[in-house]
């Protein structure tokens, strides 16, 4: 049996590698992602003082900061039983739209769009973002630069810095907005859904109107069935801050509704011995390994997951173009894999117009930003990351010290289905001796598309990222590694 390793994968957040088993005719038999690395955030954070978990926690990933500051300040709500006054989640939800606004421009533009925009079997060195200017335009690249400033600029205005933010307290925010932040802030989020919609536009005319990217889309090398998860507000609908946790199921029927505070009495954790990545899974259906379909609990997250677990958007050009989405791709769920940057742009513009919204709202410069802490208990915060569903869960002492902390962040609740997308990708496209960087780089797009952020899920962070694939024969033996 031989064996093809990819180390490091590219184009991602994190540290990884892909190892392909092949038989004698040189199909893939089995594909595993394995994180290598371990950092240990839950165990060194035992014994702070609670409130710095906010802190701390946005440390995990220089990606992923605002989602872990929130989902921090979240679950210190509910250990220290205070809810923020209105005017405090109002603000949390705007800095949280800067936020997907300049993560979403950042996975299409510089991570997964280049697979698209100059193509999945261009030269490595042309598949980045300026691989994407070259194609696309400079003027392009000026506007996704900018965008991208925009989003951190938000956060940077209510969350005191651009990329750790310091502003969230339990019970509510550190500062209030001023009205010339407030009108810095409506400007760049009405000029974001200009940018969304043109994003939008280029996805549409690159990718849609191009019939092999379409039927690469559709093509079974990239679809998984499974069950989908994402945050909703009382209407069902799209929620990136608060809400219910809402599982559907292959169907798209609901299959759970349930507050944060139970997330335990529905999701279960499972290990591998051949990578630090748990498995998450549905409790109520059980873990059968790598296999997808009703009978497995394995659930995606992240922006296809919100929109196959929703009844639909909360803002109405994002609703537009999400009921575009299903009617192109055959209806409600989608389970092409290679859909979730679709939907991370239809995000992208749900996320400026929510936006434009709360910079509108009379109530966003109030002063009345804090309620006062109760007693030291335990507490759950959940939030949608750009990546999917994010928990995190504290418990303290009556010293409001932390006793213990789980996380289970969007890539580790993906990871059982990034394995199989990456498995179904190499089997579809791997046959013999057809094994070039162009084809290696179509596995990847099956872990790509899932914008996985493996220095969150194994909670480490070292510098530059590894990617190797290595073939081994059927005694196991290694016959060859391809690395970059």
């Amino acid at each position: 049996m031989k064996k093809i390793l990819i180390d490091p994968i590219t184009r991602l957040e994190g540290h990884g590698k892909i190892s392909l088993f092949l038989n004698e005719a040189g199909d893939v038999e089995n594909a595993y992602l394995q994180i290598p690395e371990l950092r240990g955030f839950e165990r060194f954070c035992i014994g702070r003082k609670a409130e710095d978990m906010p802190l701390l926690t946005s440390r995990i990933c220089g990606v992923c900061p605002v989602a872990h500051h929130m989902a921090g300040t979240k679950a210190l709500d509910a250990a220290f039983n205070v809810e923020p006054p209105s005017a405090a989640n109002k603000l949390r939800e705007l800095m949280y739209c800067g936020y997907f606004i300049y993560d979403h421009t950042l996975h299409f533009y510089y991570l997964g769009g280049p697979d698209f925009v100059v193509g999945p079997e261009a030269p490595p060195e042309k598949r980045n973002v300026l691989g994407v200017i070259e194609k696309a335009g400079l003027d392009v690249g000026k506007e996704v630069i900018k965008h991208r400033a925009y989003g951190q600029r938000i956060t940077e205005l209510i969350g005191g810095k651009a990329t750790h933010p310091v502003c969230g307290l339990p019970g509510g925010m550190s500062k209030a907005l001023n009205e010339e932040e407030r009108q810095e802030i409506e400007k760049m989020a009405t000029s974001s859904v200009q940018f969304a919609k043109f994003s939008l536009k280029l996805f549409h005319d690159i990718v849609l109107a191009n019939s092999k990217y379409v039927d690469l889309v559709k093509s079974d090398a990239y679809t998984l069935k499974t069950y989908y998860m994402g945050t909703v507000d009382e209407n069902n609908k799209v929620n990136f801050y608060d809400g219910k946790v809402r599982v559907t199921d292959p169907n798209g029927k609901e299959f759970l509704l349930f507050e944060p505070k139970d997330y335990l009495n529905h999701i279960a954790e499972g290990v591998e011995e051949w990578t630090y990545v748990k498995f998450p899974y549905l409790k109520k259906v059980g873990w059968k390994g790598f296999i997808d379909g009703s009978e497995n609990g394995a659930y995606r997250v992240g922006p296809l997951g919100r929109l196959n677990a929703a009844d639909g958007m909360a803002t109405p050009l994002a609703q537009e173009e999400y009921e575009v989405m299903y009617k192109t791709l055959g209806g409600k769920p989608v389970h092409s894999t290679l859909a979730f940057h679709w939907a991370r742009l239809i995000e992208l513009l749900y996320a400026a117009e929510r936006a434009v919204e709360l910079s509108k709202d009379p109530e966003i410069t109030s002063k009345d930003i804090r309620n006062k802490p109760g007693e030291p208990s335990e507490g759950v915060g959940i939030v949608e990351a750009a990546r999917g569903t994010l928990i995190h869960h504290y418990i303290l002492d009556e010293n409001a010290l932390i006793q213990d902390v789980n996380l289970i962040v969007a890539t580790t609740n993906n990871a059982p289905a990034i394995n199989m997308s990456i498995r179904n990708a190499a089997k579809g496209l791997i046959h013999g001796d057809n094994v070039d960087q162009g084809v290696l780089n179509m596995v990847e797009m099956a872990f790509r598309a899932y914008d996985p952020c493996f220095g969150c899920a194994t909670h480490y962070a070292i510098g530059q990222m590894p990617l190797t694939i290595e073939i081994y024969n059927k005694e196991r033996k290694l016959l060859r590694t391809v690395q970059r």
